[in-house]
């Protein structure tokens, strides 16, 4: 029995959810979001790092996120958080921004197009050493 594959799991990801585009990711940022990069080492070095992002590898996403969670990260201090996830073109993300809302972050989203979308709008990258959390 088929249940549609991952378009369908995909679709169910992102309904009901007000994606951000670009710049609605950096003004959210801006207002104090976490943003969370979930692409790989290689994917960020082609692309570059993104201005005040926390890296987080997507295996251990849900622990470093959850506030209940002994393995979270400082800044999860609560189910009430603004999270914006990228990935590198914007599926992986709302997989993982779904994931998020499943164990109650219910402000959980993600970027539009992924970092090749931030990339086209012009929005900065950064030089600095990325904030990587293992």
């Amino acid at each position: 029995m088929t249940t549609g594959g991952v378009d369908a799991l995909l679709e169910r990801a992102r309904a009901g959810v007000r994606r951000l585009d670009p710049h609605e990711t950096w003004a959210a940022v801006t207002a104090g979001a976490l943003l969370i990069d979930t692409r790989t080492d290689r994917q960020r070095w082609k692309q570059g790092d993104l201005p005040g992002a926390i890296v987080i590898d997507r295996t251990v996403l849900e622990w470093r996120l959850d506030p209940a969670s002994a393995h979270r990260i400082p800044e999860a201090t609560g189910h009430d958080l603004a999270i914006v996830v990228v990935c590198r073109q914007g599926y992986s993300s709302s997989l993982a921004a779904a994931s998020l809302r499943a164990i109650g972050l219910h402000r959980a989203t993600d970027l539009i197009g992924g970092v090749e979308a931030w990339l086209a709008a012009g929005l900065p990258t950064t030089t600095e050493p990325a904030d990587i959390r293992e």
